[in-house]
């Protein structure tokens, strides 16, 4: 059973979360909270495995409740999923950088948010790969400190330089698999030891590494 928590200032907003969630025979929600405040609160004492998080909120918002619940002195394994409108909302790089495991547009599917809360609470992260892209071109070189240095992109086979470059194209292990012609356990493997070397969090790190790196240019990574 996945448990979740929702942080969310718009009650409507919850609701109807919840009732996408409570349809999910492998998922409970175990608190709501209107404010970042709250959801730290919430999450220190129920640590549910994922909060879905919502960014703007009053007082502490989406980003620095992230950081907090994120931070390696609560000694949790929760997973923070960010709520976003569209890719206008500036905030959600920072969030990332504070240690989200990925975000989703308010307005996506309910078998999609679904999936995507499974994703997370499986220890992976959730790439949109379209407004991911349109996110990083907007701030990336906008005095964000880098997440870890490019010269770390040294490390790196030739293999593990490609298959870095289709994760942040937002291909999947199976994707990539089939594009280069690789087995998906193989994939599995560049992929764990391309965070290992680059002492990466997940596959949303990875992302936002290949753009501040220069290893993809703004505009330039595929689509799957």
């Amino acid at each position: 059973m996945i448990r979740v928590l929702l942080a969310d200032d718009q009650a409507l907003v919850r609701t109807g979360f919840r009732m996408i969630l409570d349809s999910a025979q492998d998922m409970r929600v175990v608190g709501e909270a209107d404010d970042g405040q709250l959801a730290v609160a919430m999450t220190l004492e129920l640590q549910p495995d994922v909060v879905l998080m919502d960014i703007r909120m009053p007082d502490v918002d989406g980003v620095e409740a992230t950081r907090r619940i994120c931070s390696g002195d609560t000694g949790i394994a929760t997973r923070v999923l960010i709520l976003t409108t569209f890719d206008l909302d500036e905030y959600v790089y920072a969030a990332i950088q504070a240690g989200a495991s990925g975000f989703l547009l308010k307005d996506t599917l309910a078998a999609d948010l679904l999936s995507a809360i499974r994703v997370v609470a499986r220890g992976d992260a959730v790439v949109a790969p379209t407004v991911t892209r349109r996110l990083l071109e907007r701030y990336i070189g906008l005095g964000n400190p880098p997440i870890t240095p490019a010269s770390r992109l040294d490390t790196l086979t030739e293999r593990e330089r490609e298959v870095l470059t289709l994760i942040a194209g937002g291909l999947t292990n199976a994707e990539i698999a089939a594009r280069l012609y690789l087995g998906e356990g193989t994939v599995k493997t560049h992929v764990h030891r391309i965070l290992a070397k680059l002492e990466l969090r997940d596959r949303v790190q990875a992302v936002v590494y290949a753009y501040e790196s220069g290893l993809v240019r703004a505009g330039a990574a595929e689509e799957p």
